[in-house]
């Protein structure tokens, strides 16, 4: 019987990369503490924002900007092995991590995710 083998490869895309038990825990650490710092910014100007606030339609506006925040948030934080080298490049791009954060993971993971963070950069000019 000549056709496509029968046998389903473990990894589902050839090109993503495989990231190593210990690889995971260093890009969940960053990850995480990326997050905590964008929310404890989003916090803070909230706190601003609601002390300027001199007429009740200002409430609204308050609520406008966190809905925003919340779906550029819930957008950008993704930890699917899938998306990772994107989301990593992404937040070394906006400087909401450092390289050296990321001094662990592989060598072909680090370029990958510098090369993100540089297209960003490049695209952004």
């Amino acid at each position: 019987m000549n056709g496509p083998s029968a046998i389903r490869s473990t990894y589902p895309y050839r090109s993503e990369p495989r990231w190593s038990r210990s690889e995971r825990v260093i890009a969940r650490k960053v990850f995480d503490a990326a997050l905590k710092r964008e929310l404890q910014e989003v916090m803070h100007e909230t706190k601003q924002k609601a002390n300027q606030i001199q007429e009740p339609g200002e409430v609204w506006e308050l609520e406008r900007y966190l809905n925003q925040r919340r779906k550029e948030i819930d957008g950008k934080y993704d930890f699917r092995s899938s998306r990772l080298i994107e989301v990593l490049g992404r937040l070394l791009y906006e400087r909401r991590i450092t390289d050296q954060e990321l001094q662990g993971l592989q060598e072909d993971k680090l370029k990958a995710i510098c090369s993100c963070a540089k297209f960003l950069s490049e695209n952004a000019a």
